[in-house]
């Protein structure tokens, strides 16, 4: 797959690159930011963002998957990372999404998403894209809403996250859907 770096009004969605590493360790790194997604371990070292990023790049060859890294503009920073673990087969994607502790609030997280979304339906042509979070997320709900992604169900207890069963809230979005965006 091939990817050229795109922008949003705040952000710039780029593949990762080895010299993320000191920008990403402390941000992904974060308890709290592996608290509320389903697989980023805890604690992270740098033989996992090595090989992170390792796979990042093979993803591109494989066309199965696009992890990018999440760059605030202004400052060049990296905030965080988003994706798509695309089935081709059904033209559909599973979206992920993650952003550092320090720029929770923000907005960047329904941004990039937005953007990703777009670039799913649009450029890969997918029918549906899809997401869940685990009910201890809230904040990853009202994303996946403002993004305009319908509730579906909920799977209970669906997921062993350090050692509690928790229920993933599951969304969805097909292509014919899209204009017709919730805020």
């Amino acid at each position: 797959m091939k990817f050229t770096p795109s922008q949003t009004e705040r952000l710039t969605l780029r593949p990762y690159a080895f010299s993320d590493i000191p920008a990403l360790m402390p941000l992904i790194g974060a308890r709290e930011v592996a608290a509320t997604t389903l697989r980023i371990p805890h604690p992270y070292t740098e033989s996992d963002a090595r090989e992170f990023i390792a796979a990042t790049q093979l993803d591109f060859s494989s066309s199965n998957e696009l992890r990018l890294a999440i760059v605030v503009r202004e400052s060049d920073a990296l905030c965080g990372g988003v994706g798509l673990r695309i089935e081709p087969d059904h033209r559909r994607a599973e979206l992920g999404y993650w952003i550092g502790v320090p720029y929770w609030g923000n907005g960047y997280a329904t941004e990039a998403a937005t953007a990703m979304m777009k670039y799913g339906f649009e450029t890969l042509g997918l029918h549906r894209i899809f997401a869940s979070h685990s009910t201890n997320n809230p904040a990853s709900g009202r994303v996946l809403r403002k993004i305009g992604m319908r509730q579906e169900g909920c799977q209970r207890a669906h997921i062993l996250k350090w050692g509690e069963f928790l229920d993933l809230e599951m969304y969805g979005r097909l292509a014919s859907d899209v204009g017709s965006t919730t805020t």
